[in-house]
């Protein structure tokens, strides 16, 4: 009541409800919801959890909008409170109200102010601004947002908590519509919807609203943790990290990166291609920031003959004018030559952003220049970024966060937010602006329930039917069929057990290659014997065979699975039994296009082993991006699937093709 009463800029009429009160803060006091004048828009819920149901029927019955539910003890505690929380779904489907909540520290506007939350600390975290945050959790959003501390600016906060109606991505979706909102900080501790937070993020993206995103449960431990607070699905870290990637999504590792790349976006949109500048005081500073510029992968500006000349005649003789700069200790001594300096070296043509490392508290002369890299600021578009190497935060500091220039708070801090800064707008630029996920249309599908895996033959019908190059066998179900069809096929021969409860046929002796007609017969006895020891059990439908794939190739693997969050998401690498040695692969979320499969080609760590390393010959790349293609089309165009693994996909030289030469798909029953 005090946050909305006395400290938000709320002009509206406040209802108190309370049977054991006539008023309160001098308001009239309501004994039940049911009594109120008229219908609030907003209804705050502050009472046990036995009694919220009530209140928010009588809320949805008078016509109440919204129930924010701070109270706890629902989904997140017990099966008591998961049957409550369901009531809540259902009394908000049948009456219209929508529900925020519950476990939740309520939802605050910092830029009105309205503060409709239990925090004693709302009143001093009152600093209006364009960054949008959306959680789960209320401590770690609060930590964010009392980097205000240091300049950040926040106008809305939303925290979630069980999210049994309203969630995360609906406040993202909100804020990316919203024109006061530049960038949006997004902590998820859980997905409910993982197509609502794909449109909400496509929505930003359209929008060129970056978010920035950190995702808690990567670990097991996390993981395990996160369920036990939000009740919600963490999901596959690896999935998850695709679809931020995809989506533009920027992700971090921790809450004050969060605030560092959200602060840089405030400042200026990256165009991806920036060069840096550092400018220092200290020439050991100077030095070990352009030291971790480049263990960024980033690049550091070289001057044009123009500012050159500038910097000559501001900086002594002994000052090292290139970049990084050193201006020694003039920072001191001379601070009108520091001023003009700093603003060379910021309007320089080539440079793109200016890293100001500060070492030390120096009192008094760290204000001057902080006020100097403001005063310069102001008279360029090139933002200007303090890092605050210090333990001592002086009156300088201070300066510099009212000046709304947010210091960084190491080396470290800055090498990780630059390249998430710029890399964001690399994306941006490269961006397919007409794709859109496939899960915005089809949702996630959830948990598959009972499912069937297809035989080789089956599979590679269904694959054929849909253009992707695959094989064509032929089973045999007994030795004399395996010489027939040998001898009609001819040459060298593929010989693999069919069996749907085998997967990994050559670990069960199940897979004999090389044969011919001649050989033919020994292979299918052998071929038998060995699966029906190693699993006696298993359901034998006979021998696939089929031609051996041209001597030479690369073996590639694509393999589709269903995400319970994010729904179907491909993964590609090299094949046979590197894929899982190595893992060196790559993740899409379906569709696929031709020129997003070349992407994937390329991102491989072992994509030189396809483009011709030491003297190999170059893979047919463009057949292996069309067979990808290809896959997606076929996966997204079939619901039942499940999961798909291809594996492996032979790659010939350019002009040869490429071909699926295994194939497993398991699809619902």
């Amino acid at each position: 009541m005090q946050n909305i009463v006395e400290h938000s800029g709320f002009k509206g009429e406040v209802y108190p409800v309370n049977p054991k009160q006539d008023s309160v803060m001098g308001l009239t006091c309501y004994p039940d919801v049911a009594s109120l004048p008229k219908p609030a828009d907003v209804v705050v819920v502050v009472i046990p959890a036995g009694g919220v149901c009530a209140a928010v029927e009588q809320a949805g019955e008078i016509g109440c909008a919204f129930a924010v539910i701070l109270t706890s003890g629902f989904s997140e505690a017990d099966d008591w409170g998961r049957a409550e929380e369901a009531k809540l779904v259902e009394i908000s489907q049948r009456s219209g109200i929508r529900i925020y909540g519950p476990n939740c520290p309520g939802l605050v506007n910092l830029n009105l102010p309205l503060g409709m939350t239990f925090s004693p600390a709302f009143k001093d975290d009152i600093a209006p601004g364009p960054i949008g945050l959306a959680t789960q959790g209320g401590g770690l959003g609060r930590n964010m947002i009392q980097h205000n501390e240091r300049g950040a600016q926040f106008g809305l906060w939303s925290s979630s908590g069980n999210e049994c109606d309203l969630q995360v991505a609906d406040f993202v979706h909100h804020m990316a519509q919203d024109p006061d909102i530049k960038v949006i900080g997004c902590l998820v501790e859980g997905f409910k919807d993982g197509a609502r937070f794909a449109a909400a993020c496509a929505e930003a993206a359209r929008r060129g609203k970056p978010v920035v995103g950190l995702k808690v449960g990567r670990s097991e431990y996390g993981a395990r943790a996160a369920a036990s607070h939000t009740a919600s699905i963490t999901g596959s870290a690896e999935v998850n990290s695709t679809v931020f990637r995809q989506l533009g999504v920027v992700e971090v590792d921790d809450l004050d990166e969060l605030v560092d790349v959200a602060m840089l976006f405030c400042r200026k949109m990256p165009t991806g291609d920036e060069q840096i500048a550092v400018f220092a005081s200290s020439g050991g500073a100077a030095s070990l920031c352009a030291d971790n510029v480049g263990m960024a992968g980033l690049t550091l500006a070289e001057f044009t003959s123009e500012t050159s000349a500038r910097l000559a005649e501001a900086l002594p003789a002994y000052a090292n004018m290139s970049n990084p700069i050193d201006t020694t200790s003039i920072s001191i001594s001379h601070p009108d030559a520091y001023r003009e300096a700093l603003a060379a070296c910021a309007a320089d043509a080539n440079v793109g952003l200016v890293l100001a490392p500060l070492p030390m508290d120096y009192g008094s002369y760290s204000v001057v220049n902080a006020e100097s890299l403001k005063a310069v600021q102001d008279g360029v578009d090139v933002p200007i970024v303090p890092i605050w190497m210090s333990e001592r935060q002086g009156e300088g500091y201070h300066t510099l966060a009212r000046a709304g220039l947010g210091p960084l708070k190491s080396l470290r801090n800055m090498r990780k937010a630059l390249r998430r800064w710029v890399d964001y707008g690399a994306w941006r630029a490269a961006q397919d602006s007409e794709w859109r996920p496939a899960i915005i249309r089809t949702g996630s599908g959830g948990e598959p329930g009972a499912t069937r895996t297809l035989n080789e033959i089956e599979g590679k019908q269904a694959l054929a039917a849909a253009g992707v190059p695959v094989t064509a066998p032929e089973i045999a179900q007994t030795a004399e069929d395996a010489v027939r069809i040998a001898g009609a096929m001819g040459g060298r021969l593929a010989m693999k057990i069919v069996s749907p409860q085998i997967v990994h046929k050559s670990d069960v002796g199940g897979v004999r290659l090389g044969e011919t007609v001649d050989t033919a017969k020994f292979a299918y006895d052998q071929i038998i014997t060995n699966v029906r020891e190693a699993s006696p059990k298993a359901e034998l439908s006979g021998v696939l065979i089929e031609p051996m794939a041209p001597e030479g190739g690369i073996e590639a693997f694509v393999g589709v699975s269903c995400d319970p969050v994010f729904g179907q998401v491909m993964t590609f690498g090299l094949g046979g039994i590197y894929v899982e040695m190595f893992a060196d692969v790559t993740r899409r979320m379906l569709p696929i296009t031709q020129a997003m499969a070349m992407d994937m080609i390329g991102e491989l760590k072992s994509a030189r082993l396809l483009t011709g390393y030491r003297g190999q010959p170059t893979r047919d790349l463009e057949a292996l991006a069309a067979l990808i293609a290809r896959v997606s089309d076929f996966a997204e165009a079939t619901p039942g699937l499940i999961e798909m693994d291809i594996n492996p996909v032979w790659v010939g030289t350019e002009g040869e093709g490429a071909i699926a030469l295994d194939a497993v798909l398991v699809v619902k029953a």
